[in-house]
C-alpha cells in the first residue's frame, strides 16, 4: 500500500510538472466558475426548457480535458479533474467563510431591501450542501465518461489519429456524451429533487446544454488541436509519458 501511494504521489507530481501552467489555471478556473454561475438560471421562452449560466464556461473544462487526454491519456485527465474539483471545494470553503462573516455586500445598498439582498448574496456565495454535492458528483462522473470515451474513440483509429479530423471526431463525440451526463446528473440529483424540475425539464436541460456547449467546443477545437500538436513537437510532458510507459511494462 505504501509503495502504491508513493507511486501515485510521484505520478501526480510529474503530471502537475508536465501540464503547462496556463492550461491548469484555465481548467481550475472553469471548474470553479461554472459551479458558481450554476446558481443563476437562464430565462427561456418555453417551460419545458431549463438552463443555468454554468454553460457560459463549462465547455472550457471539457475542451481542456480533451486536450489533456489527447496528450497525456485519460488517466491523467481524470486525475487533474479530481485535483480541479479539490481546488473548487477549497474555493467553496473560502466563499462560505466570507459569507459567514458579519458585514454588508456593496450591491445590497438598496433602500428598504438591504437585509434581503445581503442574505441572498450570502447564500449565493456561501452555497448549499446539495448544490455542491450534486455539482461535484456530476463533474466527477462526466469527467471520467468524457476522458475514457475520448481515449476509446482514439483507439478505434490506430495510426490515423494524428490529424484534425480524428481529433475533432473523438472530441465532439466524447464532449457530447460527457456534457449530457454532466447536465443530466446534476438536474436529476439537484434540480429535480430540490428545485422542482420535471423529468422532462431535466432531460431537455441536458440535451440543450449539451448542444450549446458542443457548439463552443466545435468553435474552439482547432485551437485545442494546434496546442496539442505544439506540445507533441516540443516534447511537453515527456517525463510523465516515460513514467507511464515504465509503469505499464
Amino acid at each position: 500500500m505504501k509503495e502504491m501511494l508513493q507511486r501515485e504521489g510521484r505520478r501526480c507530481r510529474l503530471l502537475l510538472e508536465s501540464v503547462p501552467a496556463p492550461l491548469t489555471v484555465l481548467f481550475v478556473f472553469s471548474v470553479v466558475a461554472m459551479n458558481l454561475l450554476a446558481n443563476k438560471s437562464i430565462d427561456l421562452p418555453v417551460d419545458y426548457l431549463a438552463l443555468d449560466c454554468g454553460i457560459v464556461v463549462s465547455w472550457v473544462s471539457f475542451l481542456s480535458m480533451d486536450m489533456l487526454t489527447r496528450r497525456f491519456g485519460p488517466g491523467a485527465a481524470t486525475r487533474l479533474s479530481v485535483m480541479a474539483l479539490g481546488f473548487n471545494l477549497l474555493c467553496c470553503l473560502v466563499f462560505f467563510a466570507g459569507s459567514a462573516l458579519p458585514g454588508t455586500w456593496g450591491e445590497s445598498y438598496v433602500p428598504g431591501s438591504e437585509a434581503v439582498i445581503n442574505t441572498a448574496l450570502d447564500h449565493t456565495f456561501g452555497g448549499t450542501w446539495y448544490v455542491l454535492a450534486g455539482s461535484s458528483l456530476a463533474f466527477l462522473v462526466s469527467a471520467a465518461v468524457n476522458n475514457f470515451a475520448n481515449y476509446a474513440l482514439g483507439r478505434t483509429r490506430p495510426g490515423r489519429g494524428e490529424g484534425f479530423g480524428a481529433y475533432a471526431l473523438r472530441s465532439y463525440l466524447s464532449t457530447a456524451l460527457g456534457q449530457f451526463v454532466d447536465n443530466l446528473t446534476f438536474a436529476l440529483v439537484v434540480s429535480h429533487n430540490f428545485f422542482g424540475w420535471s423529468l422532462l425539464q431535466c432531460v431537455t436541460c441536458a440535451l440543450t446544454g449539451m448542444g450549446v456547449e458542443l457548439l463552443c467546443e466545435v468553435v474552439f477545437s482547432p485551437v485545442g488541436y494546434r496546442v496539442c500538436r505544439r506540445w507533441q513537437e516540443q516534447g511537453v510532458g515527456a517525463a510523465y509519458l516515460k513514467f507511464e510507459e515504465e509503469m505499464g511494462r
